[in-house]
């Protein structure tokens, strides 16, 4: 995933709403969506656009890609394979992110945000069935065990975020020991457990045309 450089706070304030990019930031009077509610830019303020059809695909399709921090030659290979799987072409393609290790170390309350969960898995400092895994694109599986590396136990970031997180509800694909910090998944993510408003159902039509 090639860096983003700037501000993330614009790419909240291009697609409308809360993405949710730098943790408790996101949840208090600090957002830039709190404080600007309009596109970054010289025109931002200009009333927004009317979008219709494709224009609307591609803002869902960019802002589930901007949610999780994939860029578009990855995100496609996602869809590709979920298209092929049998079910639900885009409940599937959630699933394949869900089940990204970077993201589930910040289900796990682990990492802020998903940035910073894909920081942690690249410094190598979580092991999945005991194995070091440094590759924040990883896709866990029903049966897994998720933990931090024994080396990595007192890293001090790794626990304020636990004891900051404390009050966060875990998806119940997780079978969470917050003391140990380790994790085991149980199942394939749940379509209604995504809380953020996606509509994936766009992002398939943009795909199939």
């Amino acid at each position: 995933m090639a860096r983003q450089m700037g501000p993330v706070c614009r790419l909240c304030r291009r697609e409308g709403t809360k993405l949710f990019l730098k943790g408790e930031r996101c949840h208090s009077e600090k957002c830039a969506i709190e404080r600007r509610n309009f596109p970054p830019g010289q025109h931002g303020q200009a009333r927004r656009p009317r979008m219709l059809g494709y224009g609307v695909q591609l803002r869902e399709k960019q802002k589930v890609r901007r949610i999780y921090g994939i860029l578009e030659g990855q995100f496609r290979r996602y869809f590709e394979k979920a298209a092929v799987k049998k079910g639900i072409t885009g409940e599937l393609l959630l699933q394949f992110l869900e089940r990204r290790l970077d993201n589930v170390v910040h289900r796990m309350g682990l990492a802020s945000s998903r940035a910073q969960g894909r920081q942690a898995v690249r410094h190598g400092h979580f092991q999945v069935n005991g194995r070091k895994v440094d590759i924040p694109s990883y896709i866990v599986k029903p049966g897994d065990i998720v933990e931090v590396r024994p080396g990595s136990r007192e890293n001090k970031t790794l626990l304020a975020n636990r004891d900051a997180s404390a009050h966060q509800a875990i998806p119940s694909w997780i079978d969470l020991d917050r003391d140990n910090l380790r994790a085991k998944i149980l199942s394939n993510p749940q379509r209604q457990e995504i809380a953020q408003p996606i509509q994936e159902q766009l992002i398939v039509e943009l795909y199939s045309k």
